[in-house]
Formats: C-alpha cells, structure tokens, sequence
C-alpha cells in the first residue's frame, strides 16, 4: 500500500494547469463582435499601441492610424457586417482566419461584399500585426509560416 495518490482518482492534481495564454480565438470573436456593433473603441483595445495592419494597398502603422481607416471604413456604409467564417489559432501568438465583409454603400441600394483571410500576431493578448489577404490559400500558408517559424 502506498500513500501517493492514484492519478486516475485524482488527475486534476496531476494533469490540470490553469492557462495564462488568453484564448486568442475568442478574442477574435470580440473583435468581430465589436465591428458589427460598431463599438470602435472596444475593437481598438483588441490591438497594440503600435500594431501594424498590412492590406493589399496600404500599411497602418499605430492604433490611431487604424482606428482612423476603420471608423472611414464603417462610415462608408448604412449597414455593415462582418462574418468570421473560420478563425484557427496555430500556435506561438498566431492566429489566421477567414472573413466575410458584407454591406450596404452609403446611400445605396445594393450590397457589397467580400472575402478575406486575416494573419494576426498576438503580443500579451492584443494584436501586434494583422495582414489582410485576398487570397485566403496565400494566407493560410503565410500564417502557417509564420507560426512555425516562430516556435
């Protein structure tokens, strides 16, 4: 008879570690969240002072520069949604994702709409960089790329 627990009985003790890495999906839910609510300064606290958003025709650089284009952008539009059709964490403060942006042109009758895969790096749970590509097989590959080479 020994007196050490059993780790079937009491595999909390042995095998259960509290994560201290934030749940970098959910927080790009929250982000997509405060888009379609229009919540410009919650979607802001998602990102670095100093985060850096690449799209295929320009580079942000700082939050302020972002929350500038991203209010432009929204203004564009009586009705606006943004869809996360697939967000994947991939490791080492990777994430990438796919999204769909969809809206009504200011002033408009008809809807535009688009599809958009998205590499984010995370740094202490807010974003430090975010590129936009076009095509999401680019990106997809460029995300695994990037958390690879960052483990």
């Amino acid at each position: 008879m020994t007196d050490k627990p059993d780790p079937v009985d009491k595999p909390a003790l042995l095998h259960r570690e509290e994560s201290t890495t934030p749940d970098l999906v959910e927080r790009s839910q929250r982000l997509v969240d405060a888009m379609n609510a229009g919540d410009i300064d919650a979607a802001m606290n998602l990102y670095a002072s100093d985060v850096v958003v690449e799209g295929a025709m320009q580079t942000l650089e700082g939050r302020g520069a972002v929350r500038g284009w991203t209010q432009d952008w929204r203004d564009a539009f009586d009705e606006f949604e943004l869809t996360a059709e697939e967000v994947r964490d991939l490791g080492n403060c990777v994430t990438f994702g796919v999204s769909i942006s969809r809206g009504r042109p200011r002033g408009g009758a008809g809807w535009v709409q688009f599809r958009h895969g998205v590499v984010n790096t995370w740094v202490d749970g807010v974003v430090g960089r975010s590129t936009f590509y076009l095509d999401i097989d680019e990106a997809r590959a460029a995300a695994e790329r990037l958390a690879q080479e960052r483990g």
